[in-house]
Parts: C-alpha cells; structure tokens; sequence
C-alpha cells in the first residue's frame, strides 16, 4: 500500500508538472522572443522622427549612432532617391533587397531572416517616399534568459515531485503502520497471546479497526474467563457424587471387584482434582492477561457515568463528561477502573449537597492519562491529610473517602494521585495512570508538562481569582 500511494503520487504530480510547466516554458520563450523584438522596434522608433524631418546623411549616421543601445553595426537605414540624389544606405545592411521593397508595398514593420538572427524592417514616410529603418535581432536575443527560466523550472517541478513523493511516504507510512500492527496482532491471537491488544491511531477507519480488534479480544478473554469458571463450577460438583461413590465403595468389602471399584474411584478423584488445579492456574493466568491488556477507560467511564447519572437526576445534578468520546487504553483491568470510578464519584454523592454539580475529565497523553473527577462542592480543606487518611486503615482519623482502591490503581501503573480544588469551586480528584511504567519513573518530560498545562489550567479558571 505504501509504494502504491507513491507511485501515485509521483505519477500525478509528474503529469500535473508536465502540464504546467511545458506550457510555461513556452510562454517564456515568447515572451523573451516578443522582448527582443520590442527593443529592436523602439530603436527603429527613434530613427523614425528624424527621417520625417530631413534625409541628410550625416543627421541620419548621428541618429543612428544615438539609437544604438547595444553593440554598434545593428540598425541601417534605406533611404529611397530624391530627385539628382540616388537611393542611400546608411548604417549596417542585411536584409536582402527583395525583403526591404517588399516591405515598403505592405506599408508596415515585418520580419525577415537574416544571417545569425533577423531583421525587423519599420518602413516610415519621407519627402521622397518610402524609407526603411533596419534593426538587427541576432538569435541570442531571442532565447536571452529562457534557458535559465527553464532551469528554474525544472528544478522547481523536481522539487514539487520529491515533496509530493515524501508527503505520500509519510501517509502511507501512516496508514501501513497502524495495519501492519493490527495484522501482526491478530496472528499473535490466533497463536493464543491473550494479552495483545493494538494501538489505536492512524486514520479513523484504522482506529475503528483497532478498537473493534481490542474489543474483540476482551471478549475473547472474557469468553475463556467464563468457560474455565464453568468448568471449575462443574468440577466442584462432581466431588459430592464422588464423595458419595467412594463410601459406597468402601462398603463393598474385599471382592477383586470392589478393589476395582474403589481404584476407579481414586482415579476418578484424581482427576476431577487435576481439572480443578487446571482450571486455577488458567485462570489466574486470565485475569492476569486481562490486566496486562488493559481497557478501554473511555468505555469505562461512559458506562459507570450512565450509571450514576440517574441518581444525578433524582438529586438535581448537573453532570458534565469531556474527553470520553474516542477509545482511551490504559494498563488496568476493566473491574479495578470501574471500582475506582465508583470509588470516586460515589464521594462526590455522598460528600457534596444535593444539587451540586460534578464532571469526568479524561486528558489522553502519550505516557499517561489522567481522569479528573471534580465537582462544586466545598472543597477540602487539607488535601495531603485527605489522601494520607484516605489509605483506609479503619483509625478514628478516617474519612471515609475510599480512595484506597484509587490510590492502588493508580501506583500500579506507576502513577499517583492527588487532591485539589477544581475548576468547578469544590474537590478534585487527580487519578494519574501512566501507560509506560519505566518512563513514568524517570520523569518524562511531556508527562510533566501536561501537569503543568492541568495545574495553569485550574489557576486559570479558579472562581475569585
């Protein structure tokens, strides 16, 4: 897909540069063509005046002499016979004879070949006749600069071709990218790699992909989870049968039959024993690949929302949801963020006055995301001591916050939490969830730039400031 888009682009822009710029050298050509002879008629121009007033040779060398703007030998006059006087030439001469009397009969300026270039013959009225004023074009004045406009050109349509080709590079870049990983995902699937899930960028059609295949797959590790509950289910309800078979065995007495009974008994137990052992491990081995996949906290927060909403209603509040209108991955299980938004907004109702307003923010960055539920409440006084009791110990010194839950989500990916007034006038709730945890210990750069944008933000904004 990448090298097709380039070799459509580089055929397009190739044709579009062929179109134009064929034609604009040509115009070029013309246009230094029409330059030239334009000079050589304003040189016949001067002339002309002087012809009208006298045919005397020796005015007639100085105007010559005078109109000459370039090098000398280029402009000559043909002046006809006036009465004892024969025909004069005056000046350089290279138009042949029939060229000069067939421009007196057409009566106005033309243009013969001449050797090295061409003469531009202006006749003009005398006392005596006709006069004509020769004004040599040589061919270097007809292609003057079209050369270098040509040059000009040319390199500014191979610039145009190498940009056209790198821009389709980097889309096509773009768009293979975001496929190339959701292809090798999808085989990391089919060979059993539960955890994978994809990024979700490139174009829209791209992400809609990718967010279908990541739903996909939680789907497929919620299906496993199930099934292997299931199978526990059923293997815990085969120990009261067996429990049961393996008493009446020991009643049969000491029969090789009843020894045969009681063997498969055994090994019936042994079995079910194993399954159960299986299904443990495996599921375990789930839930940790559901954590390691993540979810999608944009989902998350819009169905935890939905739900808080109607009490919101009952109660007369207004509630406000901004950034969870695109898929939002982050490193935590679906239940554990569930838990801790409910953790959340569970404080808000149960903290703040009916009537009082509340939000869910979600601020996507390319090494963290970080949700911030805040309302207009009172506020908090002591924010440190709220969150240093809000480890839920049980002392007589607790809130009853809850953000216990919170506050180990967030560490596990190596983020943090922390309280502050918000924009709303009352408490907020900082939940940091950084997406790579070694570089959320070393500090990123953007990382904290982003908390110093949401930290100018809330002082921006601050009721009374």
């Amino acid at each position: 897909m990448r090298w097709a888009l380039v070799k459509v682009a580089l055929a397009v822009t190739t044709m579009v540069v062929v179109a134009f710029a064929v034609p604009l050298g040509l115009v070029v050509k013309e246009l230094a063509r029409d330059r030239a002879y334009g000079s050589a008629e304003r040189q016949a121009a001067t002339i002309g005046p002087v012809l009208a007033i006298t045919t005397d040779r020796t005015q007639l060398e100085r105007a010559v002499a005078s109109a000459e703007t370039g090098p000398g030998g280029r402009i000559g006059v043909h002046v006809p016979a006036s009465g004892r006087n024969g025909p004069a030439e005056i000046g350089a001469r290279r138009a042949a004879e029939s060229d000069v009397a067939a421009a007196v009969k057409l009566g106005r300026a033309s243009i013969s070949p001449v050797r090295g270039g061409s003469a531009l013959l202006q006749p003009t009225a005398v006392a005596s006749g006709i006069a004509v004023v020769e004004v040599f074009v040589p061919d270097a004045a007809l292609t003057n600069g079209v050369t270098t406009a040509w040059v000009v050109l040319a390199g500014v349509g191979l610039a145009l071709v190498i940009g056209s080709v790198a821009v389709a590079d980097r889309l096509g870049t773009r768009m293979v990218r975001p496929a190339q990983r959701l292809a090798g995902a999808a085989h990391d699937l089919g060979r059993g790699k539960l955890g994978v899930r994809v990024q979700e960028d490139g174009p829209k059609e791209l992400r809609l992909a990718a967010s279908a295949f990541n739903s996909m797959a939680d789907q497929v590790v919620q299906l496993l989870a199930n099934e292997r509950e299931l199978a526990a289910d059923l293997s815990h309800r085969l120990r009261t049968p067996l429990t049961v078979l393996r008493l009446n065995a020991a009643s049969l007495g000491d029969t090789p039959a009843a020894e045969q009974t009681r063997a498969a008994v055994a090994q019936l137990e042994r079995e079910v024993d194993q399954i159960i052992r299986t299904v443990r491990e495996q599921k375990a081995q789930t839930q940790q690949t559901a954590a390691a996949a993540g979810c999608d906290a944009a989902e998350v927060i819009r169905e935890r929302m939905g739900f808080w909403s109607a009490l919101a209603e009952d109660e007369g509040r207004t509630v406000r949801i901004a950034g969870a209108d695109r898929p939002v991955r982050v490193p935590v299980a679906r239940p554990e963020l569930a838990a801790a938004l409910d953790a959340m907004l569970g404080n808000v109702f149960r903290h703040t006055p009916e009537g009082t307003a509340f939000a869910v923010d979600v601020h996507n960055a390319d090494e963290a995301v970080i949700v911030l539920v805040s309302d207009a409440g009172p506020g908090i006084a002591d924010p440190d001591a709220a969150l240093r009791r809000g480890h839920g110990e049980g002392g007589d010194g607790s809130t009853g916050l809850g953000l216990d839950i919170v506050r180990r989500l967030a560490e596990s990916t190596g983020g943090d939490v922390r309280l502050g007034r918000s924009v709303l006038g009352g408490t907020e709730v900082r939940v940091w969830l950084a997406l790579d945890d070694r570089r959320a210990r070393q500090g990123g750069r953007r990382g904290h730039r982003l908390r110093r944008t949401l930290g100018r933000r809330r002082r921006a904004v601050r009721p009374g400031s």
